[in-house]
Parts: structure tokens; C-alpha cells; sequence
């Protein structure tokens, strides 16, 4: 995960000193919106970089459940920058609407955007093997970021293409428009994930009916209530009470509790599983606690 986060930074900072290159020669406003993107880029990837870093940290006395959350923390932070960023843009590709430029140097427009794209395909691919691995919301989240990128770039290139060579100076500031609305769809779906997380949602359906199969296919199970699953970084944790024949011994219950967390966390490595064991039949609302 560290890695991800270094190779982050790494071509973040490239392509900002490449872009305000090569919006100084153009001055060209969709350039300037890539350029302010990377910039909130190598912002948001270094909170990233702290954020998996203190998420990695073990549990501790006051954190018993680790310190996953802070790479949901990190994904609000993501998003209010990506926000924030595409607020400026739209206040200046309207300004450049109401006072059309002409684009010059677009060469360099079109070579530094074309190395843009390239590093950020190379960065896309190797972020979505980390994810695959690890499962990380922070990661996931710059992957998500970067993979619009790619469309931000390519859209800059046609602008530059249009206001050029057909004389359409709006073009570019229209293009600008455009990349602001995905940068805040963007923003959303960030904020959105990063927010679900940390109000503790529940795992995917799928993921929840895939546990209750699991349970329900294990030898002296005779049913299961009250399943409570959550995610925190790269960990889940899932809880869940099992129904079992009252006249077991506690030994022959302790087993197949035990059988029943195994299989749910073969299925779930990163997962903690916590059972109950409940006495078939029982109404657990007329249990009271002194």
C-alpha cells in the first residue's frame, strides 16, 4: 500500500511542473484545469500517504479496533480538495467564456499531456493491483481520481485540437466546464464511500448473504440472527449469533463455533468474526441483565 502512495506523490509532482509548463506557453484555460488537478492530486496523495500510514498501525490500548477509519478520513479530505478545485476552475473557464483567447504553443500542450496520460495509465494499473490486494478505501479513492484523469487529458487534448486548428476559441473553456462537472461527480462518489464508512454501513448484500450460506451449511447450525457487519480501512468485522440444539454440551458448541468463524474468515481474510451461541428456540427479548 505504501508503495501506491509513493508512486502517488511521484507522478503527481511530474506532472505538475509539465503542465504549468506547458499552460504558461498556451494559457489555455482546460490546461489550467489539468494543471489545478494535479495539484490537488499530489495534495490529496499526500494526505493518502499519511493516512495509510497511520491506518497500517496495529491496534493499540485506545484504538481496539485499529485505526483503519483514517483513510475514510482521508477520502472526505479528497473530496472537500477535489471540490474545492473544481469551484476555481468553473469560476475561470467563465471568466474565459465572456473573454475568448487565442491558444498558442499547443506542441507543448500536446506533448506534455500526451507523457500525462501515459503515467497516469502506468500509475491506474499498478493502484488497481494494490487494491486488489489490499482493498484500501484511500487507494481506491486516488484510483478513482486518477482514472478520470485520463479523461480530463484526453479532453483537454481535443480542446487544444479545436480552438487551434478550426479557430474555436470557446471550445476551451467549454472543455473546462465539462471537466469541472466530472471533477465534483467525482468528488461525490469519494465523499459518498469515504462517509458510508465511517457511519459503519453494512457490507454488500452479496457479502452478507454469502456469510449467512456459509453459516447455514455448517453441520449443527440450525440458524443464525442478528448478523452485523462493517468495514474500517482494509478490515472488516462481522458478528453474528449462531441458533443451536439447547441440549448441546458447551464443549460440542465451543466447536462449532469455532468451525463457523473459520470458514467465515477463510472467506473474508481480512475480516474479524465474532459468534454468539444462542439456544435454539429462545426468545432473547425476554432475556433480562441484572
Amino acid at each position: 500500500m505504501r508503495w501506491a502512495t509513493y508512486a502517488s506523490v511521484s507522478v503527481a509532482s511530474v506532472l505538475i511542473f509539465g503542465k504549468f509548463y506547458a499552460w504558461m506557453v498556451t494559457d489555455s484555460v482546460s490546461l489550467l484545469s489539468t494543471l489545478i488537478d494535479s495539484v490537488l492530486d499530489a495534495a490529496a496523495s499526500l494526505i493518502n500517504l499519511l493516512a495509510v500510514h497511520h491506518a497500517l498501525q496495529p491496534a493499540d490500548r485506545e484504538h481496539r479496533f485499529g485505526h483503519g477509519k483514517a483513510e475514510a478520513l482521508a477520502g472526505l479530505a479528497q473530496s472537500a480538495f477535489i471540490t474545492g478545485s473544481a469551484v476555481f476552475l468553473l469560476i475561470e473557464a467563465v471568466q474565459r467564456l465572456l473573454n475568448p483567447k487565442a491558444i498558442t504553443g499547443t506542441e507543448a500542450g500536446y506533448f506534455v499531456m500526451g507523457v500525462s496520460i501515459v503515467l497516469t495509465i502506468a500509475l491506474v494499473v499498478f493502484q488497481r493491483f494494490v487494491i486488489k490486494r489490499s482493498g484500501s478505501l484511500a487507494i481506491s479513492a486516488d484510483s478513482l481520481h486518477y482514472e478520470s484523469d485520463l479523461l480530463i487529458n484526453a479532453s483537454v487534448i481535443l480542446s487544444l485540437f479545436l480552438a487551434s486548428h478550426f479557430n474555436w476559441p470557446l471550445a476551451d473553456p467549454l472543455f473546462a466546464i465539462a471537466i469541472a462537472a466530472y471533477i465534483i461527480r467525482t468528488a461525490w462518489q469519494i465523499g459518498d464511500g469515504a462517509f458510508q464508512i465511517l457511519m459503519d454501513r453494512e457490507l454488500p448484500d452479496e457479502d452478507r448473504l454469502k456469510i449467512r450460506s456459509i453459516v447455514m451449511a455448517q453441520p449443527g447450525v440450525l440458524g443464525m440472527h442478528d448478523l452485523r457487519t462493517r468495514s474500517s480501512g482494509t478490515q472488516a468485522f462481522i458478528q453474528l449469533h449462531l441458533e443451536l440444539d439447547g441440549e448441546l454440551k458447551l464443549k460440542d458448541a465451543h466447536i462449532i463455533s469455532d468451525r463457523v468463524e473459520l470458514e467465515v474468515a477463510n472467506a473474508f481474510p481480512n475480516a474479524e468474526v465474532i459468534v454468539h451461541e444462542d439456544p435454539d428456540g429462545v426468545d432473547e427479548s425476554q432475556v433480562t441483565f441484572r
